[in-house]
C-alpha cells in the first residue's frame, strides 16, 4: 500500500517538476537508438536499463535513469529513495530530492540503514551529479564509474 502511495505521489509531481523546475532541453534520442551504441557505452547501458525495466525515456528526466545505470541502483520504491540519499551524499541539493528523502524516510523507517549506506556511497564518490550525461553516451560505463569512484 505504501509503495502504491509513493508511486502515485511521484506520478502526480513528475509533470509539474518537468515543466517548472527542469530547465534542460530534452534529449533527442529514443531507446531503440541507444541500443545501437557500443555495448560497453553509457548509451547502450541506458537503453538496456530502459528495455529491461519496460521504461521509456522521460523528457528532461533522462539523467535520472543514467544515475540508475552508473550506480547500479534498482527501481523498487525504497531503492529509488536510496538513490536520492546517494545523490545527497554526492552533493546534489534540490527541493525534489529533499521531498523524496523526507517522504521516504517517513514511509520506510526500517530501511534507514540502507539509506545511510547509500548516502555514504554517494559521499565517497567524486561529485558527478551535475554532469551533462547527454555528451557522455559513447563513453564506457566502467570508465565513468572508475573516474568518479562510483
Amino acid at each position: 500500500m505504501r509503495d502504491y502511495l509513493i508511486e502515485k505521489l511521484y506520478e502526480c509531481s513528475k509533470k509539474p517538476y518537468q515543466k517548472y523546475f527542469k530547465k534542460n532541453e530534452p534529449w533527442d534520442i529514443n531507446k531503440t537508438h541507444l541500443m545501437s551504441y557500443p555495448e560497453e557505452s553509457l548509451g547502450f547501458g541506458l537503453g538496456s536499463f530502459l528495455y529491461k525495466n519496460h521504461f521509456d525515456i522521460q523528457e528532461k528526466l533522462e539523467d535520472h535513469d543514467i544515475i540508475h545505470v552508473l550506480t547500479n541502483t534498482g527501481v523498487s520504491v525504497y531503492e529509488e529513495i536510496g538513490m536520492q540519499y546517494y545523490l545527497l551524499g554526492n552533493g546534489k541539493k534540490s527541493l525534489y530530492l529533499f521531498m523524496v528523502i523526507a517522504t521516504g524516510t517517513i514511509f520506510y523507517p526500517k530501511r534507514m540503514s540502507y539509506f545511510i549506506q547509500q548516502f555514504k556511497r554517494g559521499k565517497k564518490a567524486n561529485a558527478f551529479h551535475y554532469l551533462d550525461f547527454s555528451k557522455m553516451l559513447f563513453m564506457p560505463i566502467q570508465t565513468i564509474q572508475q573516474t568518479f569512484n562510483i
